[in-house]
């Protein structure tokens, strides 16, 4: 069963409640009886699957040898990607 977060409007008092995907969402809050709002975080990636891990695309040592020589191509684009996944977080980060 899923957890969800909720803070009063009023008091802003802020906690969680596990309630059943066919539950209703809480609209009173249990200390001051003010509305409630819902609470909205990131999720947490799940990688399903082969191919996630280090050890699922080698089968034999011939393929890491292979793999190390195209390392530097792929890093620099890796790093590209990298550079401008933290320059589009970056903002996010700091709305919330």
């Amino acid at each position: 069963m899923p957890t969800y977060q909720y803070a009063c409007t009023e008091c802003d008092h802020r906690f969680e409640a596990v309630q059943s995907f066919s539950d209703s969402a809480l609209t009173e809050c249990p200390q001051c009886s003010g509305k409630l709002r819902k609470l909205y975080g990131a999720v947490g990636v799940v990688f399903k699957g082969s191919g996630f891990y280090r050890t699922d695309s080698r089968s034999s040592s011939s393929s890491s040898t292979a793999s190390s020589s195209t390392a530097p191509a792929s890093s620099t684009s890796k790093s590209e990607s990298s550079t401008s996944s933290s320059t589009s977080s970056a903002p996010a980060a700091a709305a919330s």
